[in-house]
């Protein structure tokens, strides 16, 4: 591995990258320079699915092989043109300074020090207590079928029809599928997770043999998949779209069009294949903020549900 450093043009930017032969994929041999060019490959999608948001990263400094670190703070010494927003954390009684991606160099910038995924707030940095994105995470359970997985999503998204609500679908860069949906941004974190376990125990309804709402994790089924509400829960965050995740074969949580989901096969999206995918189809979340769904029709279902206690949201 050659320690030589290499300078690339990000936009304004000018940025050094380090190590850029460091192997991060060991499986595929992929580098850290790969990594670059892949980001470089979907910036406009990648700067979009961030903007403005708080990110939390996930760096791997040796390799996904090796330690994962969870970064919310942007180290001292960052550049002076790279931006952040300050969120507090109740839990610990203190704030950090997340980094708030506003252009490419930011993100290019975040890979140089090693990040490989990277994991946005559902709100921006306006009003971070207000978030802008429901999400909607359809997560197997460890012996649940991809084919599970394309029933649940395919009744979420009959009735997010009914609803009259534009759901944006990705890959979660594992086994699962993510759909997210533009909102107004007038309803706080506990809302939003209302809303949204109103509507997982809904779909729970109409694929009882397929979905689960379970909370603990222990009393699920291992076959079925869980409707994730709690992703909607104040800083709770998931890999965004055409985020790399840190795993072998570097698959990328990539945006699928709804009718590609009977064919899908998630190891096919990865830092590799996503590239030349995106060059062809652009950005298929590039409508997202068209669309905007107001979320009082699920607050209405809450009210319905209010019989039954809401599992913890921690």
């Amino acid at each position: 591995m050659s320690d030589d450093a290499i300078d690339i043009q990000v936009g304004e930017r000018r940025l050094r990258i380090t190590h850029p032969d460091r192997v991060y994929f060991a499986a595929r041999k992929e580098t850290k320079l790969d990594l670059v060019n892949y980001y470089l490959s979907v910036g406009d999608g990648i700067v979009r699915a961030l903007r403005e948001r708080p990110c939390m990263l996930h760096r791997f400094p040796t390799g996904t092989d090796g330690e994962r670190v969870h970064q919310k703070r942007i180290p001292r010494g960052a550049p002076s043109w790279l931006e952040t927003v300050q969120v507090y954390f109740p839990r610990f009684g203190r704030t950090a300074d997340e980094l708030c991606v506003t252009e490419l160099a930011s993100v290019i910038w975040a890979v140089q020090m090693s990040t490989v995924e990277f994991h946005p707030w559902n709100s921006r940095r306006a009003d971070v207590e207000k978030p802008d994105e429901w999400r909607i995470d359809i997560d197997p359970m460890p012996k649940c079928p991809f084919e599970r997985v394309r029933r649940v999503a395919g009744v979420a998204r009959e009735l997010l029809d009914e609803l009259g609500a534009v759901g944006w679908p990705k890959t979660s860069g594992g086994q699962g599928i993510h759909v997210y949906v533009r909102i107004p941004p007038r309803h706080g974190f506990e809302e939003l997770r209302r809303a949204a376990l109103a509507f997982a125990r809904e779909v729970e309804r109409r694929a009882s043999d397929d979905a689960t709402t379970t909370w603990w994790r222990r009393d699920r089924d291992p076959t079925k998949v869980f409707v994730d509400y709690n992703q909607n829960a104040r800083d709770h965050t998931i890999a965004s779209a055409y985020s790399v995740r840190g795993v072998p074969d570097a698959r990328v949580s990539t945006p699928v069009a709804w009718d590609e989901l009977d064919d899908l096969e998630p190891a096919d999206l990865t830092l590799a294949t996503v590239p030349e995918r995106f060059a062809r189809l652009g950005d298929l979340h590039a409508g997202i903020d068209e669309h905007p769904f107001a979320l009082e029709p699920l607050l209405e279902w809450a009210e319905r549900d209010a019989d039954v206690d809401p599992p913890p949201s921690g």
